[in-house]
């Protein structure tokens, strides 16, 4: 008797669908080499962003070769679902974050430098001999700026304290070591002139590009004031990064100031002289009321 062996025909792969694939795992390898780059200041700003950006593109041609690919597999039957599926999912999770920044450059305003008092903005000194001749200028643009700051961040404004100078000062100090900035200048407040100053650079989370932070603290007649300014170094838009970066720094002293804040000092009567009685202590008005309004007992035999 003869055996009759019967095989399934196996369906070809989409070479569309390989494509896609590796071209969404270049430009994912791409991305994460061109990170490294930026934050690593091999290169200048310039040509470390456009290295980024070069590394995206490879996405955009895997997007596509992947919905080329689900076409050719939908009319011919052929294998090589789950490698456009595949590449269309790393591909996405890298466009997402420029999409996201596109958003944020469509609905904000194109600011890079934003401070909480606009009319006499707190000013670089240290870090204006450091910053490179190519970044942006230190000197705030002025009215313009201050109503677009104003209109897309209300809630920007100078955060006002009871506590002393000394006590604001110390607390955003303290902040920003927490954050591990990286302070340039610090100058405490003394009485009577002398505004606390506190100069820093911070980085961005993904590129770690460098952004400039100077924080003043000024006296009051009720405690202190404290205003933050902070500019991006290099571009004209900053993504709402530095509104971003100052709401939390506020928040963050804000409750530093809290926690610092001295309990009320307990005040001890002076030690009484010798050959004098010490003067009894008045009762409060409250339980003298209370005694008097009792009616007397009285014995009766």
């Amino acid at each position: 008797m003869t055996r009759r062996y019967y095989t399934l025909a196996v369906e070809p792969m989409s070479q569309l669908a390989t494509w896609a694939r590796r071209m969404a795992l270049f430009s994912l390898t791409a991305v994460i080499v061109s990170v490294i780059i930026v934050r690593s200041e091999w290169l200048d700003i310039g040509p470390a962003i456009t290295t980024f950006v070069v590394a995206l593109a490879p996405s955009i041609i895997a997007i596509a070769l992947a919905i080329a690919a689900l076409a050719v597999i939908w009319n011919d039957g052929l294998r090589g679902l789950g490698r456009a599926f595949a590449a269309i999912a790393i591909a996405g999770v890298l466009l997402a974050y420029p999409g996201y920044l596109a958003y944020k450059a469509y609905k904000l305003p194109w600011l890079y430098d934003i401070t909480t008092d606009p009319i006499d903005p707190p000013r670089y000194e240290a870090l204006a001999r450091l910053r490179p001749r190519e970044a942006n200028p230190i000197t705030y643009a002025g009215l313009y700026a201050a109503e677009q700051q104003r209109a897309a961040y209300p809630d920007i404004e100078p955060l006002d304290e009871d506590a002393t100078p000394e006590v604001a000062f110390k607390a955003a100090l303290a902040v920003i070591t927490k954050r591990k900035w990286i302070i340039i200048d610090r100058r405490p407040p003394q009485a009577p002139r002398r505004e606390g100053h506190i100069e820093a650079v911070a980085r961005t989370l993904i590129m770690g590009l460098r952004d400039d932070v100077v924080v003043r603290v000024r006296g009051g007649n009720e405690g202190s004031r404290v205003d933050v300014r902070s500019s991006s170094r290099f571009g004209s838009f900053d993504f709402g990064s530095n509104a971003a970066r100052i709401r939390s720094l506020m928040d963050d002293i804000d409750t530093a100031i809290g926690n610092e804040k001295p309990e009320p000092a307990v005040v001890l009567p002076p030690p009484a002289k010798k050959g004098k009685e010490p003067p009894q202590q008045q009762q409060p008005k409250r339980e003298r009321e209370r005694e008097r309004d009792q009616p007397t007992a009285t014995s009766k035999r």
